[in-house]
């Protein structure tokens, strides 16, 4: 059998990058491919699991039947790759990690979004609580069941490292999933996350605002003018308007939150080589064991940020139609949790594990992996099947 041939070599990299030939592995080791870096298979193995497919019918904000045109998990996550991917570039760093954290970072998340995760970690709360990160590992490295070697999708290193700390360093001491993975992989649980994670993390920060902006003003949650109070957003609006004049709401509206997506972008780049500067780090390493994230917005606009945030969540997260839908989000899940931890043979088959039926903790955790895996549509299709008779079980 001939060699096989090289591997193609991506654009170059910045001695603080996180290098693809220099992967710390995986928990349980495979072969290299020919053709694809290892976090170029973190990616694509993302890309063709289960759990991203799901994604597009589980709720950024509004439930998915409320309108084909508001965000889904899945547009979100595809929106905080692209942003991510091209701030990697323009930093000189790993492109496809940064990629493969970015479409799998809500791996974790509940049906009908914080609604649904509330819901779930009031009723886990006896077992430890339900936090949507932590089930992200889980999906990676338990739940997802395609290969025939191994559970999960047998992620980086690197990537296990990133999810972990999407937020940052985690708190101590860790769930019992990410205290299972630092003991296989010591994955410094306690320095920064590494320079593609950071990236990553505030890409899905600057995609939460724009979107989120675009769909409550599509929505119909506050209007244009109500943004005069908000300092990031105002200057943009009026920079439309005195750049186009009178523009139809949609187009108001997308030309906003493309040019605040700029504009933040622009910022965090600029912040972000201030600080490589001033640091000079000679590794990946070197910014983890850095006092503060590399990655970040300016000071001002950090401030301006929080307003933004602080309208959002009073206008929008917080506005009475979408707190009704959150309030029978909750009733919804909490319905499915008690019912399925008081009668597993009510769960499908394969869900059904010996040792659920003695262990209160172990069936616990598999009805909230079970819950936690559906999409909205399915959930509600459940409490369907579950609670109402004409329904076929």
């Amino acid at each position: 059998m001939p060699p096989a041939p090289p591997r193609r070599r991506g654009p170059a990299l910045a001695p603080h990058a996180s290098p693809p030939e220099r992967s710390r592995g995986r928990r349980h080791p495979e072969p290299e491919a020919a053709e694809r870096s290892p976090h170029q298979r973190d990616r694509d193995r993302v890309l063709h699991s289960g759990a991203f497919r799901k994604l597009k019918y589980k709720t950024q904000v509004f439930v998915y039947h409320e309108g084909d045109y508001y965000r889904t998990r899945l547009t979100h996550s595809l929106e905080v790759a692209q942003l991510a991917r091209s701030a990697c570039r323009s930093l000189a760093l790993n492109e496809d990690l940064a990629e493969a954290l970015a479409l799998a970072h809500d791996f974790g998340h509940t049906p009908f979004g914080h609604a649904g995760e509330e819901a779930l970690d009031a009723a886990m709360r006896p077992w430890g609580g339900f936090d949507h990160n932590d089930q992200t590992l889980r999906v990676l490295t338990r739940l997802e069941r395609r290969y025939a070697a191994f559970d999960g999708l047998n992620p980086t290193w690197e990537t296990l490292e990133g999810l972990a700390k999407h937020n940052g360093p985690p708190r101590l001491p860790p769930s019992p999933t990410l205290a299972d993975l630092d003991g296989a992989l010591d994955l410094r649980l306690g320095a920064q996350a590494g320079p593609e994670a950071q990236v990553a993390a505030i890409a899905d920060d600057i995609a939460y605002d724009a979107h989120d902006l675009d769909d409550g003003l599509r929505a119909g949650l506050f209007g244009i003018g109500e943004l005069a109070e908000v300092p990031l957003v105002a200057p943009i609006v009026a920079s439309v308007r005195a750049a186009h004049g009178s523009l139809e709401d949609g187009r108001l509206f997308h030309e906003t939150a493309r040019r605040l997506i700029d504009a933040l972008v622009t910022d965090m780049l600029a912040e972000t080589r201030r600080r490589l500067a001033a640091l000079d780090p000679g590794s990946a390493d070197d910014i983890r064991d850095a006092p503060e994230p590399v990655a970040a917005f300016s000071e001002e606009t950090r401030e301006k940020d929080a307003e933004l945030k602080a309208f959002l969540r009073a206008r929008m997260y917080r506005h009475y139609k979408v707190n009704r839908m959150a309030s029978k989000a909750r009733r919804l899940v909490a319905d499915l949790f008690r019912l399925l931890t008081a009668e597993p043979e009510c769960l499908p088959a394969d869900w059904q594990a010996p040792e659920i039926r003695d262990d209160e903790a172990a069936r616990a955790r598999t009805v909230a992996d079970y819950i936690s895996g559906m999409t909205d549509r399915y959930a509600m299709l459940e409490h369907k099947r579950l609670f109402q008779l004409d329904e076929v079980g």
